[in-house]
């Protein structure tokens, strides 16, 4: 064996040597002292080199100072390897005794687990074949273990709704009192939303990141170096990280700014690889009102709409043109295209569909950018006419207690919808008399089954969420509900801003016959005032009355009729 080289490798940091012994655990610093003692006592043992991986797992050998200490035993340079037990080794059974009995005997170089009395040089078959082998499948099996009860345990957490991860997503910071629980960090809070607002402005994400960039706006990895956290990711290039696009996008996309924690997107390969897989959108683990939001939710869904069309300001500087994004072929639903055409010193703007631009599949649905903003205006005008004297109706029955069937009465989407949930309730009732008639087998039955009972969900859901529209314009009012403050603004209009558009428009569909069709933000809430306002003009007279009371302050009511309803 030689005495002048031996060796002691100890599981668990990134730092190897004495010089860091002071930043090391516990755990580390013993097994360090245990070895050497071992190797004190031993007259034909030196040590030629100590190699440390604290904080990483055994589950793997994937692991810096193992490798280094490989490539030094590969070099000649030791003959001994000197560890505390079998377990600080390596917990992979399969590769620990790989290298235990076949290339470390190769090599000509001895192991020794102290604690395990295993020593290479005097092992017997028994030990080797059978001591060995049992030990590595305990450590191993030990290993899978803990990695199951960590995976469960970190599960529970994010079902509740519990922050599990080491570091913040950027706007937030872990509250002082819990750390499985977000708090708004403002500075970075307000970076977010202004980042937002410029999204909805029309700029586009190359745009947003050169803003941040040139007004000395830290990128988020700086910003969290800045404040001594230890953050590291693999997006970041160079020596100072900068605003890019990708990283505007990723901040776009995050549903956690509207006060949902969405955990949950990567999972390990198995324990034994420090490796991650994407997981699909729908296995993310996702819990609403966790913490307070940043971003309203009709914000940000109106956000991800247009993501998908990146917005161009114009060529002659940060201004984004008033339709970026918001404008569509009605026929083909394609992006309409801008062209401006000059001649003599005029200047003409158009916008043509831009299916037709490229080829034949569409016609131009050609319009003058002049005529578009009239007929949009005139158009939100109009829109703001009714819906401002239709909330007149509804202040005489706010406050008032809602029977949902009568209300069916006048909402057609809620008729509608029920309507489909009896039809699926029926389908899945008759599923298993046609399975014992024969009509089906048993494998259709299962698949239908499950077909009709996503489908049924699915009604239910949107049935709650029309109620649940319904409950919100009652709790906090009708003007909070559809912004009609901001409508009495646009009546007042003489022309048409990119700040009008962004507020109350999803996107304009323009036909070929020069037909343009608005499609409304909050179109959900629009309908539901105009269903209840019919509602309201339906109710008996003393039922008015009573209302126009409570919107007083409730006062001169007298007891309770068989059709009053109380105030509530």
């Amino acid at each position: 064996m030689g005495g002048k080289h031996s060796k002691n490798e100890a599981r668990s940091g990134k730092n190897g040597g004495s010089d860091n012994a002071e930043k090391e655990s516990n755990s580390i610093r013993s097994q360090r002292e245990l070895v050497r003692s071992f190797v004190r006592s031993q007259k034909d043992m030196e040590i030629y080199d100590i190699y440390v991986d604290d904080g990483y797992s055994g589950a793997n050998f994937d692991r810096p100072e193992f490798k280094r200490m490989m490539e030094d035993v590969q070099a000649g340079n030791v003959d001994c390897i000197v560890v505390k037990d079998l377990s600080r080794f390596g917990r992979d059974y399969i590769e620990a005794g790989r290298l235990i009995q076949k290339d470390f005997p190769a090599l000509n170089v001895r192991f020794i687990a102290v604690t395990d009395h295993f020593d290479s040089l005097t092992a017997d078959y028994n030990e080797t074949s059978l001591v060995l082998p049992v030990k590595n499948f305990v450590n191993d099996s030990y290993c899978r273990d803990i990695s199951g009860k960590v995976k469960s345990h970190q599960k529970v957490k994010r079902e509740k709704g519990e922050f599990i991860g080491a570091f913040t997503v950027y706007g937030y910071c872990k509250s002082e009192t819990s750390k499985n629980r977000l708090v708004p960090d403002e500075y970075a809070a307000q970076i977010v939303r202004n980042i937002f607002a410029w999204k909805m402005d029309g700029m586009s994400n190359a745009a947003i990141a050169d803003r941040l960039n040139e007004t000395g706006i830290l990128s988020p990895l700086e910003y969290k170096k800045s404040k001594g956290e230890k953050f590291t990711t693999k997006f970041s290039a160079g020596r100072k990280a900068q605003w890019s696009p990708v990283a505007v996008r990723r901040i776009l996309e995050n549903e956690i700014y509207t006060g949902t924690m969405v955990q949950g997107k990567t999972e390990k390969i198995n324990y034994k690889l420090d490796q991650y897989r994407e997981k699909p959108k729908e296995e993310w683990t996702r819990v609403e009102g966790t913490h307070e939001p940043i971003i309203a939710k009709e914000d940000f869904d109106y956000v991800q709409k247009l993501l998908p069309i990146e917005c161009r300001g114009s060529r002659e500087g940060r201004k984004v043109r008033i339709f970026s994004g918001l404008l569509f072929c009605g026929d083909c639903m394609a992006p309409m295209i801008r062209r401006v055409y000059r001649h003599k010193g005029t200047e003409k703007i158009q916008y043509i569909c831009s299916t037709k631009n490229k080829g034949p599949g569409c016609s131009r649905h050609e319009i003058l950018e002049g005529e578009l903003k009239d007929i949009v205006l005139k158009g939100l005008q109009s829109q703001a006419l009714l819906l401002l004297d239709e909330a007149k109706v509804l202040s005489r029955i706010q406050g008032m207690e809602i029977d949902f069937s009568e209300l069916e009465r006048f909402d057609k989407e809620i008729a509608r919808l029920r309507g489909e949930e009896e039809k699926y309730r029926s389908l899945r009732s008759g599923l298993y008399e046609d399975l014992k008639a024969g009509v089906i087998t048993q494998e259709d039955f299962y698949s239908f089954r499950d077909i009709y009972d996503e489908q049924h969900a699915r009604i239910q859901e949107s049935i709650r969420k029309q109620e649940e529209t319904i409950r919100i314009l009652f709790k906090s009012g009708v003007s909070g509900g559809a912004r009609l403050e901001k409508f009495k603004e646009v009546l007042e209009l003489t022309e048409l801003s990119r700040e009008v558009l962004v507020t109350f428009i999803d996107r304009i569909l323009v036909y070929e016959d020069k037909r343009i069709c608005l499609e409304l933000r909050n179109r959900e809430v629009f309908s539901k005032i105009l269903m209840l306002a019919e509602y309201a003009a339906a109710l008996p007279k003393e039922d008015r009355n009573l209302s126009e009371d409570a919107g007083r302050g409730g006062k001169n009511r007298k007891g309770s009729g068989a059709n009053r309803r109380e105030a509530m």
